[in-house]
């Protein structure tokens, strides 16, 4: 989910709804007869009245030459989004057992012309008003700008279905703090409420849609809980939705004064519930720093708003430092937002920030630390977006130290320069639904490097997630999209969408909700953008490898732990001991220190002879700026494996041919800081 303010659309008078209109809109929709014929993509009793899909032919089933599945993915979607921020911000519902004009009505406060409709208001500029009629006339939503009304009506998503789409993300999402701030709501703020209500949801849309093709397992929607699964759902041509989680304050993790609100054994409670409800991949932090990492800022004037919202849930600001690296946050600004800033206690202002400091200095806390590793004993997969870079590098560094591949960046919330380091991992990295030239150039970008690690691209449609979508090009524009169009494979014709008494065509409405993604897809192809498109058809392969190989992931056995392990140097305390063996006690909370000079050494001795091929070195603050890593089989002829004059601290992996050597030696030559070095722990593997 992210926020974004859009330019002030003027919107129309109030339509009124008549008899007439019903009745008509009843007639056009299909009915149960239309199925007559047994197709298994249709389904035998859809509703009446009902959306239209526009798509017409036999979507394909099966895997390419390569046995590989083919399709989109969408990695990042809010379906369920209008049951989040406590009901009353998005409008609207992605099903109803009532039928479409339940489904699809406005918010009742924004009736009778959206006077009342704040959050659209704050988020879309003007004064908020619109026709708030939805179906059956949709005169004013959904829109590309409209923030606040449903996109993912289910038809509209099996319209990307029938057009291609494969894998899709459902991040079930909800913040507390907006929720709590929001005028209107008719439910509680709690987050976990919220994300297990989305879920149940799913679940009942799932089998809303079994209903229509005949009973239990027949629908196109189906929720997936691994990758083998989702891998025979493609194959059969259906879609495979996962569920992930993206909250403020997961598991209650937020923090007040700097203090967590959470324990150990909140998180492993919370990430065991969150598993057996089915979620697979998730965030630690979203909008604002909590007790497990530090965020990456918003910007502008919603980023005023948004530090405001992080100073009344933590009671502190966002802080920056300078950057250490080419990664940064983004830059918060000194935009004001005084409808947000009036919510401030008397005498407390934001502070201004520096334009050369625009790193968050909150990274992954030690709680977001273990919260990292038990996603990784659960097999789950990381959304690093949202993470400020400081927590992201963090996270790289476990993830390369363990070398595991379940990091995920869905809709460019990431900074750009941690590309590579997540292919290197075998993780998958989407582009936000940006408009078809924008998606080129940036895919373009990062051509090169997925063509080196051999990966599909991806796209976070983020819809319900208050972002605002591509525009229209205009019907003057280069290239339109011209109606009827093929999809990619070429088995499925797509006319344009219509639902009730609206018709909406990409090139004068652009995407306006979730049944035109094939037809940006179509736009991004005639752009000029076929190899991007390619790309993208490769999306669900890829991700699912990602997936698949998280699942497969098993940790090698660290073999210094426990191992004799003797220094140079060890520094004195009258309260604790920094001997050597607690730089291989498996205890992070432990740590051996040297004397404060250059020139120390490490040494383990492995007990016996074993191939080693990977070492990792968990500095505390005192580290090594350069150092050797030596083998040796007696313990007296030393060779260098691997060394670098470069170290800057936090968790290094050395990785070097594997060989045989009963002892490893440290050999530390030049610190980092004025103090001496100071190790964590100290790992040994196979390779």
């Amino acid at each position: 989910m992210r926020i974004a303010r859009l330019p002030y659309r003027g919107r129309r008078p109030v339509a009124v709804v008549t008899l007439l209109l019903l009745v008509l809109a009843a007639a056009l929709a299909p009915t149960p007869a239309s199925a007559a014929d047994g197709d298994w993509w249709e389904p035998v009793a859809r509703p009446a009245p009902d959306s239209r899909t526009g798509v017409s032919g036999e979507p394909f089933k099966g895997t390419d030459a390569r046995g590989e599945v083919r399709g989109f993915v969408d990695a990042h979607n809010h379906i369920m989004s209008n049951e989040a921020f406590g009901g009353r911000l998005i409008c609207g519902k992605a099903f109803s057992e009532l039928g479409i004009a339940e489904a699809l009505k406005d918010c009742p406060e924004h009736y009778p012309d959206g006077s009342l409709a704040v959050f659209d208001l704050i988020t879309n500029g003007g004064d908020g008003r619109h026709d708030p009629v939805g179906w059956p006339t949709f005169k004013d939503w959904p829109a590309h700008d409209s923030l606040t009304h449903q996109q993912n009506y289910y038809a509209w998503i099996e319209r990307a279905w029938r057009g291609g789409q494969r894998v899709l993300v459902n991040d079930l999402v909800t913040n507390g703090v907006i929720c709590s701030m929001y005028f209107f709501k008719d439910r509680s703020c709690d987050e976990m409420t919220s994300i297990r209500l989305q879920a149940k949801l799913t679940y009942d849309m799932q089998a809303y849609i079994d209903r229509m093709y005949g009973g239990p397992g027949k629908g196109w929607f189906r929720i997936v809980t691994d990758s083998a699964q989702a891998r025979e759902v493609v194959e059969q041509g259906k879609l495979a939705v996962v569920l992930g989680v993206e909250t403020s304050e997961p598991f209650g993790c937020k923090q007040i004064l700097d203090i967590p609100q959470c324990s150990k054994e909140d998180i492993d409670r919370g990430l065991d519930e969150l598993y057996d409800l089915g979620v697979r991949s998730m965030f630690l932090c979203h909008k604002f720093d909590n007790a497990l990492c530090g965020v990456r800022f918003d910007s502008g004037t919603l980023g005023t708003a948004i530090n405001v919202g992080q100073f009344l849930s933590t009671g502190t600001f966002w802080r920056t430092e300078k950057c250490t690296g080419p990664q940064h946050d983004n830059p918060i600004g000194l935009a004001s937002a005084p409808n947000a800033e009036k919510k401030l206690p008397a005498g407390v202002e934001v502070p201004g920030y520096s334009a050369d400091a625009q790193c968050n200095v909150r990274g992954l806390t030690g709680l977001g630390e273990y919260a990292v590793r038990g996603m990784m004993k659960r097999h789950m997969m990381l959304e690093i977006d949202h993470m400020s870079v400081k927590a992201v590098g963090r996270v790289l560094d476990i993830f390369e130290a363990e070398s595991y591949p379940g990091v995920i960046s869905s809709h460019s919330w990431m900074d750009q320069n941690w590309t590579e380091r997540v292919y290197g991992l075998g993780g998958f990295i989407t582009q936000y639904m940006n408009g078809s030239e924008h998606f080129i150039d940036e895919a373009d970008r990062t051509e090169a490097l997925r063509d080196k690690y051999q990966v599909g691209y991806g796209f976070g449609t983020d819809m319900n997630g208050v972002g605002g979508w591509p525009a229209p090009r205009g019907e003057d524009a280069p290239n339109p999209v011209t109606y009827p169009f093929r999809s990619v494979d070429g088995g499925s014709v797509l006319d344009r969408q219509t639902t009730g008494e609206r018709t909406w065509d990409l090139n004068t409405d652009g995407a306006a909700h979730y049944g035109l993604v094939p037809d940006w897809i179509e736009d991004i192809r005639r752009v000029g953008g076929q190899h991007v498109v390619d790309d993208l058809f490769r999306g669900a392969e890829s991700y699912l490898d990602t997936w698949g190989a998280t699942e497969r992931h098993a940790t090698g056995a660290n073999l210094a732990k426990g191992a004799a392990a003797t220094a140079s140097s060890t520094e004195w305390s009258l309260f604790t001991s920094y001997a050597p063996g607690r730089a291989v006690d498996g205890d992070r909370g432990t740590r051996w220190a040297s004397d404060w000079s250059d020139g120390q050494w490490l040494r383990i001795d492995l007990g016996a002879t074993r191939q080693v091929g990977r070492v990792t070195l968990d500095w505390e603050r005192a580290y090594g700026k350069a150092y050797r890593i030596q083998l040796s089989a007696d313990g007296t002829d030393w060779r260098t494996v691997w060394s670098t004059t470069s170290g800057d601290g936090g968790l290094d992996t050395a990785r070097f041919t594997p060989s045989q050597a009963r002892h490893l030696r440290i050999q530390l030559l030049e610190r980092g800081t004025q103090w001496g070095y100071s190790l964590r722990e100290a790992g040994v593997h196979a390779g």
